[in-house]
Formats: C-alpha cells, sequence, structure tokens
C-alpha cells in the first residue's frame, strides 16, 4: 500500500503545469460574454449504455453522482467557465485529482496533447472569423479521457457537435461502434475539421486583397494583409506542438487507446500536417499582395513621372520660344511684325500638337498601370 501511494506521489508529481497564453491566439468570442464576465456553466452527460444512448442534463453534483454509480462510460461535457466552483464540485464527483484541475481550467493555454498513467489530456483551439475577416476568433477546448468517462470542457456555450451527436444517435448499436477513445479522437478530428473553412475564408479574403493591391493600391489593403498574416501565425503556433505531441502519443501505445483510436489519432496527425501545409501556402499568398501592392504603386508612380515627362517635353520648345522673344533686343525683325503675336502662338501649338501626336504614336499616353481607364489592351 505505501509502495503504490508512492508510486501515485510520483505520478502526481510529473504532472506538468498548464501553459498560459500571454495573450489569445484570437479575439474574444462575443458568445463568451455576459454583462462583460465568461459564460455561464452548463452541463450534460452523455450515458452510452449497451443498446441505446441518451443526453442528461445536470444542474448539481448530485446528479452526476448518480449517473457515475451507474457505471456506464460517459461523456460528461462542461460547457462555460464563469463559475470555475461548480467545476470543480463535478470534478471532485468524477475523482479527478486536483493537480488536473489547473489543466482543465485554464484558459487561455498552449495547445498540447499529454499523457498519464491514468489519462489522456488534450488542449486545443477552436478557430473561426469573425463578421469583420480580419478578426479571428479562438474558442478553447479541453478534453480529458480517463477510465470510464470522457470530460469535454468548452468556452462557448453555444457551440455543439451536431455531426458527431447526430452519429452517435443513428447507432443502432453502441457496442462495437462507440467507445470513450474513439470519442477522444472523434473529437479532435471535427476540432479540426473547424479550420478549413477558416482557411478557405482567409484565402478568398486574400484573393479580393491582391485584387484590390493592383487596382486601388492603398496603404489599408497592406494592413489588412498583415493583419491576416499574423492571425495565421497565431493559428500555426497553436497547431504546430500538437503534431509532435499525436505522434509521441502514439510511440506510448497508451492502454486508454484502442487499435481504433490509434489509428484515429494517426489520421489526426496527417491531418494537422495538411492543416500546416495549407497555412502556409496561404502564407505565400499573403506575401503575394505585398509584392502585387508594390508592383502596383511602382507602376502608379512611372506613369506620374511620365506624364510629367510628356508635359515637360511639350512645354520646354514652348517656353524656348517664348525665352527668345521675350529677350526685347533693338535688331529683332520680328518684334515689328504685325502678325508677330499670332505667328508666334501659331508656331508654339502646331509644335505642341506635333509632339503630342508623336507621344501619342509612341503610347505613351496609354495608362500602365492596369486601372479601370486603362487602355493598354487595344
Amino acid at each position: 500500500m505505501t509502495e503504490q501511494s508512492s508510486r501515485s506521489s510520483g505520478y502526481l508529481d510529473s504532472i506538468p503545469e498548464p501553459i498560459p497564453l500571454s495573450e489569445r491566439p484570437g479575439e474574444w468570442p462575443t458568445q463568451l460574454f455576459v454583462h462583460g464576465g465568461r459564460a455561464p456553466v452548463s452541463c450534460r452527460v452523455l450515458l452510452i449504455e449497451q443498446e441505446t444512448t441518451q443526453w442528461i442534463n445536470v444542474n448539481d453534483s448530485d446528479v452526476l453522482q448518480q449517473l457515475k454509480n451507474l457505471n456506464e462510460p460517459l461523456w460528461i461535457q462542461i460547457r462555460g467557465l464563469a463559475d470555475p466552483e461548480l467545476i470543480k464540485s463535478y470534478l471532485d464527483v468524477l475523482e479527478i485529482e486536483q493537480k488536473f484541475w489547473p489543466l482543465l481550467l485554464t484558459a487561455p493555454q498552449q495547445a498540447r496533447i499529454d499523457s498519464f498513467p491514468s489519462a489522456v489530456l488534450g488542449v486545443l483551439h477552436q478557430f473561426s472569423l469573425a463578421s469583420n475577416p480580419s478578426h479571428l476568433i479562438s474558442e478553447q477546448f479541453t478534453i480529458l479521457l480517463a477510465h470510464g468517462f470522457l470530460i469535454t470542457i468548452q468556452e462557448n456555450p453555444l457551440l455543439e457537435f451536431r455531426e458527431l451527436e447526430h452519429w452517435i444517435h443513428s447507432l443502432k448499436s453502441t457496442e462495437d461502434y462507440l467507445d470513450l477513445d474513439n470519442l477522444f479522437h472523434y473529437l479532435i478530428d471535427e476540432i479540426l475539421d473547424t479550420h478549413l473553412p477558416m482557411l478557405e475564408s482567409v484565402r478568398s479574403y486574400l484573393d479580393e486583397l491582391e485584387e484590390a493591391a493592383l487596382l486601388r493600391p492603398k496603404p489599408s489593403v497592406l494592413k489588412r494583409a498583415f493583419t491576416l498574416k499574423r492571425n495565421l501565425r497565431r493559428a500555426r503556433r497553436q497547431l504546430w506542438p500538437l503534431r509532435d505531441h499525436l505522434i509521441y502519443l502514439l510511440r506510448k501505445s497508451h492502454r486508454l487507446l484502442g487499435p481504433g483510436a490509434r489509428q484515429g489519432l494517426h489520421d489526426m496527425a496527417d491531418h494537422v500536417n495538411i492543416l500546416l501545409e495549407i497555412g502556409d501556402r496561404i502564407l505565400h499568398q499573403a506575401d503575394a499582395v505585398n509584392d502585387a501592392y508594390m508592383a502596383s504603386t511602382g507602376n502608379r508612380m512611372n506613369q506620374i513621372m511620365k506624364t510629367l515627362t510628356i508635359v515637360s517635353t511639350i512645354f520646354a520648345p514652348l517656353t524656348f520660344i517664348a525665352g527668345i522673344y521675350g529677350m526685347n533686343f533693338e535688331n529683332m525683325p520680328e518684334l515689328k511684325w504685325s502678325f508677330g503675336y499670332a505667328y508666334s502662338l501659331i508656331l508654339m501649338s502646331g509644335i505642341a500638337a506635333f509632339q503630342a501626336y508623336f507621344l501619342w504614336r509612341r503610347g505613351w499616353f496609354q495608362d500602365w498601370t492596369g486601372g479601370p481607364d486603362s487602355r493598354s489592351d487595344r
């Protein structure tokens, strides 16, 4: 008994501390706030019996204790973090060691997947875009797999795993299909799947910014592109550790994970790699927006310089003629001509018209910036 206690103490001492983030990966979702605070706590439990599954709302720890006494697999779904003491009472009923509690309740913290002798813990962030595509929303999920139950703690009380729950209810029998370890990797899969719509939205928004950078280059375009790059880097910093953590978890062959769950987690590692590759390509696309902006502003500056050159070229000989006849020497016969003034204006107009025609034939009056008034395609 003493030896077992000693091993247990050493195991608890090995539990790492949570890694709080100095700032959230994105913006706070509006759903997480109720009058300036966090969302209220709600809890429901999926009771997994041999033939059926049912959701049961939990309002206090006594109801949870009764469900635990059934000795059936349970998925405990906790939403909202406004009342940590209530969540701790639920964790106490489930006999979760108190050294796990900071890992479960700290938000926001670095994404991770850790394995312990009696549990597997996952911390992930779901990302989505607000109505303004430059604002990234992050929502933290904490998943704890232990013997006989699976705990999920979500910041957002409105978010539901609709497809997963629909699949659970469609099962005719849960004996061969629904194990808690499989639910563990299904949840990770659903959370990772939410990254794809976000990345696709960012890609589409960058397409619009690249077009704007070519046609209407403004500093605000670069600012929005930089904001998207910063958000993508934040999302990447939360995805990058998961790949190594998943591989390490698979190598340990945790006893809570069956063959199906191990294969699923292996697929999740590949999924993370795909998301990272897509994110890298989108980051390169954001760099293309900057290149397009610099090219467009360079073309516009060249167009301005070309316009100034045209004006200078046309007025240079006119200034020369006006300068000659403005010297007022006494022996200048043109000064006594009756129509000298008219002749000089006709001469200058003719020279200006000839130069304008010559430059037009050379294509100097075309807009090379590619703007809406461009005639370069004619």
